[in-house]
């Protein structure tokens, strides 16, 4: 379906699997199957039809909302959520979360986005080979499921990035490292700014007395809510060694940058008896020993040979070497 109408499947019944047309959906009733509308939200015609289709204020409201944030609101006969789940799409930044709202009924579920989520696609497609969900309960445990399994599959690269940083910390061999350190700092926090509500959203979903869900679901979104309570541990382990990785890179910069500073004192503190004998002989008046002696140049050089010898025997001896 086009103007804005991503999906529009049917889920149980006779026909399950098939792809709606508009005029089908206009003509659709709960006896035909569990129908799912997934929309995306922004456009004029998605707009006009969710305004019409019968839904309460707040949960319209809800599902043409440009920002959410998750939450769970259900009821007996119905439940409205707001997800956001990691953004896959081509060359975009995994942490700028998308956001899917769901509002689920019975026989009738309706969600939207503005940008497509590779969780709902498999969905989609899993419903459309006839080996998806076939209620209401268990598409939105399908959802919820993909959502938090691209969370783990997103926070184990980023722990392999870590090590991967950790790593060359250690053997210096990135000069971007700082950067790169920073942008998966960064990465955590924005990770976590959401999945903090949406572990708590689950937890709501979790102990919320509604008769979409069976006590199996119950155990299913307990196994959920654990996983993310798993992933948010994680992403806070990556974050704390993030700091402390970048602690350590900017101990090991300081300290090369110490070592230079110190090389460079001793080079100083060599040259600078030289420079002033060689400015003090290097005056233009009379009476400067050596004038003229043909070997008095050569001897002085010698001499500051010898200068020099002293000078690192004793840097030795003070431990200065």
């Amino acid at each position: 379906m086009r103007n804005g109408f991503i999906y529009s499947l049917l889920l149980n019944g006779p026909q399950a699997g098939k792809q709606l047309s508009p005029q089908e959906v206009a003509q659709w009733k709960p006896e035909d199957g569990l129908l799912w509308m997934h929309l995306r939200y922004k456009e004029p015609a998605v707009r006009k039809w969710i305004l019409h289709c019968g839904l309460p204020k707040t949960d319209t409201d809800t599902l043409l909302a440009s920002d959410t944030r998750p939450r769970v609101v259900s009821s007996e006969k119905a439940i409205l959520m707001a997800l956001r789940g990691v953004n896959l799409n081509p060359n975009a930044d995994p942490e700028d979360m998308v956001a899917i709202r769901i509002f689920a009924q019975e026989h009738r579920i309706i969600s939207t986005c503005e940008r497509q989520l590779q969780s709902v696609i498999d969905v989609a497609d899993a419903i459309i080979e006839g080996k998806g969900p076939k209620d209401t309960a268990a598409f939105i445990m399908a959802v919820t499921e993909q959502l938090t399994q691209r969370k783990v599959e997103f926070i184990r690269k980023l722990d392999e990035t870590m090590d991967e940083l950790e790593e060359a910390v250690v053997t210096n061999s990135d000069k971007n490292l700082r950067i790169d350190i920073a942008d998966l700092r960064r990465q955590t926090v924005i990770l976590r700014r959401y999945l903090a509500p949406q572990r708590e959203a689950v937890s709501r979903m979790m102990n919320e007395q509604s008769d979409l869900f069976d006590e199996h679901d119950k155990l299913r979104i307990r196994e959920i809510h654990e996983t993310i309570v798993r992933v948010i541990e994680d992403l806070d382990a990556i974050r704390d060694r993030a700091g402390v990785t970048q602690e350590e890179l900017q101990s090991h910069q300081s300290e090369q940058v110490n070592k230079r500073l110190y090389f460079l004192s001793l080079i100083s503190a060599i040259f600078l008896p030289l420079g002033f004998l060689t400015g003090l002989l290097g005056v233009n008046i009379a009476g400067i020993p050596g004038a003229d002696t043909d070997w008095a140049f050569a001897a002085f050089c010698g001499g500051l040979l010898g200068l020099i010898a002293i000078q690192m025997l004793i840097f030795y001896r003070l431990k200065w070497l």
